[in-house]
């Protein structure tokens, strides 16, 4: 059995997103038991993480850390079409995932405790995007 849907999501511009809860319908309504949620991201400037859901202070601090390694308006960056942050999105994108597999047992997704499906947005200003669920159970 195979079911796919595609999420929409509006982001507030830099930062994360929890988006766990969506996927979890998309599980229940596939009807797998025992399989795997494959997500996936249709988009090269934001991303896709599974991190800690109960203090927020990780995710800021994963921003920053995310900063240091890929810092906007770098001199040395060529690709500045859509701003000081566009390549410094891109480069975000490549460092962290734009998929995620999370296995199903029992209808429902096997996040450990403190775990949260998050989307990554790198941009400064607002986007929509798509998130692709597919269930394969």
């Amino acid at each position: 059995m195979t079911h796919q849907s595609t999420l929409t999501f509006s982001t507030a511009g830099r930062g994360t997103q929890d988006i766990t809860d969506a996927v979890a319908g998309i599980v229940r309504q596939s009807g797998a038991q025992t399989g795997i949620a494959h997500v996936f991201v249709q988009h090269t400037s934001c991303s896709l993480t599974i991190t800690e859901n109960a203090d927020p202070d990780v995710r800021r601090d994963l921003e920053t850390i995310i900063a240091r390694l890929a810092p906007d308006g770098d001199r040395a960056y060529r690709h500045d079409a859509e701003g000081p942050d566009d390549m410094a999105a891109h480069a975000r994108t490549m460092l962290t995932d734009t998929a995620l597999t999370v296995p199903i047992g029992g209808g429902r997704l096997l996040l450990g405790t403190w775990q949260g499906i998050y989307l990554w947005e790198h941009r400064s200003a607002p986007h929509r995007r798509q998130v692709v669920v597919t269930v394969i159970g």
